[in-house]
């Protein structure tokens, strides 16, 4: 009960519905409880005025009662529905019952007019009435049929009711819910963004108390967009600006590895240049990281995948020669992707380059594309140590590096591919080459077709 009453406190939908539910209800009751009622009682009073038409037909063409004979009546007549016509006071030399055909001990008392009596143990309602003639007659029916007919028709009465009742609880609730739809297709639209998605949520469709929310969410995401921006702009700025100490420091670096130097100075100018290539490399990659969190171009046209992996191997070819790396693409597959090919580009280079760097001398990098539910699935595979399953979730963050890696780099490749990734919807997955070994790394990234 005290769950029950923490969401009702917590949700508007539930509150709204039990309430207009609870409301319904006690109006339903109490009008049906009113309706039974009226109708049981204006039953009654209709049974009176049969009662009285019986009695006042009997005084205008002057019928006297018969006297009580054996029962002539129907053997399937309905024995608890007959009206009694009598004499008043008058006795019963049969000595038969009522229901057999014989007259009710009335007393010679009564007042005309309708009464309720107990009779033998039977409840009936009695009409006394004194006609033209001076004559007083008796006109009497059962009790028990008389409350049954009564009830039953003012159970016909409430019937709707209770048919209508719950028809109307289930519409309630169906309108609460579709009032409360576009509320929960506005959290789903917003949840399901991805971090560069920043452009105003459409508030046409909402109701005008929800809007004014709306507007504010908008406003905010503005902000936001403003705000991050402003971080791209100036990561992006710094980046371009340090290039060019960075390169005057490495040509001035290149001018003094010609001069003669001693053996010991030759190794820290090798440290030193190590280090320069290094800030250069990462400042490429800042530079990327921003291009690809800004917002990207819509593609004119669909590009090639078999062309993307031949201008990657084609800048990556030296690297992968230096370390005796043999790498190339399998098969002839080829697909073809509504995306921006700098961006496909800066993707597979980032994995490519990866898949070189972390893989031995002498090992294997291959490339390859298929298809699948209109999705082409690229494989970059190489032979190197994987990764963990523990660091899988890790190694997107920018900047991260698995501890004990030897590689130079900046942590900042996984982490732009993943960028390029939400922001054309594709999907990244990480296994090993050989699970049983839990070695190499097979990266798969499934990019939609259209």
């Amino acid at each position: 009960m005290d769950g029950f009453k923490r969401r009702l406190n917590e949700s508007v939908q539930l509150r709204l519905s039990f309430t207009l539910s609870l409301a319904i209800l006690v109006v339903a009751i109490v009008a049906g409880v009113f309706s039974f009622l009226s109708a049981f009682d204006e039953a009654h009073e209709l049974q009176d005025d049969v009662l009285r038409q019986v009695a006042q037909l009997m005084d205008r063409q002057r019928l006297s009662p018969a006297p009580p004979t054996t029962d002539v009546r129907p053997k399937d007549a309905d024995e608890e529905s007959h009206v009694i016509v009598q004499r008043l006071g008058e006795a019963n030399p049969s000595e038969a019952s009522v229901d057999a055909g014989g007259t009710l001990p009335l007393p010679t008392t009564l007042a005309d007019g309708l009464h309720t009596l107990e009779v033998g143990g039977e409840t009936f309602r009695v009409m006394v009435k004194t006609t033209a003639a001076g004559e007083r007659i008796a006109v009497a029916q059962e009790a028990g049929f008389r409350n049954e007919i009564a009830r039953d028709g003012a159970l016909r009465t409430v019937m709707p009711f209770l048919i209508l009742v719950p028809v109307l609880l289930l519409i309630v609730a169906d309108l609460v819910r579709k009032m409360f739809r576009p509320i929960a297709a506005l959290s789903k639209e917003i949840d399901l963004r991805a971090e560069q998605e920043l452009h105003p949520v459409e508030d046409r469709y909402l109701p005008v108390e929800v809007r004014p929310f709306a507007v504010a969410i908008n406003r905010l995401l503005v902000r936001v967009g403003q705000s991050m921006e402003s971080q791209r702009r100036f990561v992006a700025d710094a980046a371009h600006e340090l290039r060019s100490p960075l390169t005057a420091l490495s040509l001035q670096a290149e001018r003094l590895a010609e001069a003669e130097m001693p053996g010991l100075a030759r190794e820290r100018l090798t440290v030193l240049r190590q280090g320069i290539e290094r800030g250069r490399s990462l400042l490429d990659q800042l530079l990327t990281l921003a291009k690809a969190q800004s917002t990207a171009e819509s593609p004119k046209s669909p590009i090639s995948v078999q062309a993307i992996y031949r201008r990657v191997l084609e800048d990556l070819m030296p690297l992968a020669e230096a370390k005796h790396i043999d790498i190339g693409v399998e098969g002839t597959q080829d697909a073809e992707l509504l995306v921006s090919e700098l961006d496909m580009i800066a993707l597979v280079k980032n994995l490519v380059d990866n898949a070189i760097r972390y893989t031995p001398e002498g090992g294997r990098v291959d490339l390859s594309v298929g298809m699948s539910a209109e999705k082409a699935v690229l494989h970059i595979q190489d032979s190197g140590p994987g990764i963990p399953l523990t660091e899988r979730v890790r190694v997107f963050d920018p900047f991260y590096r698995m501890l004990g890696t030897e590689q130079i780099g900046s942590g900042l490749g996984l982490s732009i591919v993943q960028t390029i990734a939400q922001r054309i919807g594709a999907e990244i997955h990480l296994s090993f080459v050989d699970e049983p070994q839990q070695t190499g790394l097979n990266v798969t990234v499934s990019v939609p077709t259209k």
